[in-house]
């Protein structure tokens, strides 16, 4: 039986919007033969007190799912809209047959109205014709803290560019992908973590992502016990890039699975 104050995290994803391997790449990286370099559009799920809680919807979700054995989702957060992280949402559906409820889709105000607008067949008319197959979803706006199955959530408001991006922390783990810097206003909500996942695209500067050097001062920073780069690009192979990092500093793969503790 697993502790109850155990958090469990399943990799679906690690890879940046284009995926790795990238559409006609044969560089080392997209021909590697490593499965750690095969990333995925990034997503993971949080797991604990018998619950499954989803963060994005990337376009491999049903593969993803299947490939890591998650029968089950119980609700979704999204971080923002980018068709990298909500173009699976469709594939919800399937868990709204096996449980026979609608989706509690948790978002900013931005990438709600952007799912309105992307998705209506699943906002508007989900209850319209039951036997038509489509995803029923409830949308529920990250104001602030909010509750989920029991727990805390606390959203991380960081730039993605021009875009506000959400970051999620529960527990001591933190969830911060798709971001140009962490804030100082409000880094104070990642002190103390067990686990930060971090975006960490490349080594080079990226407008609208942190670079490994930038990453690696933001981890210095906030000081987690451990710490995962997450979207990464085709730039570097996995094994490559850990062995030019800190040992508490590690790169996510697919399928990997993190514990962590509240």
């Amino acid at each position: 039986m697993k502790h109850p104050d155990t958090i469990e995290v399943v990799v679906l994803g690690s890879g940046t919007s284009a995926g790795v391997p990238m559409i006609g790449c044969h560089c080392r990286v997209c021909t590697s033969t490593d499965p750690r370099d095969k990333r995925n559009r990034c997503s993971v799920v949080v797991s604990y007190g018998g619950h499954r809680v989803l963060i994005d919807t990337p376009p491999e979700l049903r593969l993803a799912a299947i490939a890591n054995g998650v029968d089950m989702v119980h609700a979704v957060v999204l971080t923002h809209a980018h068709a990298d992280h909500i173009f699976g949402l469709d594939d919800v559906r399937r868990y709204n047959t096996l449980s026979g409820n609608g989706m509690p889709i948790w978002g900013g105000a931005k990438a709600l109205s952007i799912i309105r607008q992307v998705f209506p067949y699943a906002v508007d008319q989900a209850a319209a014709d039951p036997l038509v197959y489509r995803p029923q979803i409830n949308l529920h706006p990250i104001e602030g803290v909010f509750d989920l199955f029991g727990r805390r959530w606390t959203p991380i408001y960081m730039p993605h560019g021009n875009v506000q991006v959400l970051g999620l922390r529960v527990g001591n783990f933190a969830y911060c992908t798709d971001c140009s810097d962490i804030p100082q206003e409000e880094r104070y909500k990642l002190a103390n973590l067990d686990v930060l996942i971090i975006d960490a695209l490349r080594p080079s500067p990226h407008p609208t992502h942190l670079s490994f050097e930038q990453a690696l001062g933001v981890i210095a920073d906030l000081k987690p016990r451990r710490a995962f780069f997450t979207h990464l690009t085709h730039d570097v192979p996995h094994a490559e890039i850990e062995r030019n990092l800190p040992p508490h500093v590690r790169v996510l793969y697919d399928g990997l699975q993190i514990q962590s503790n509240f």
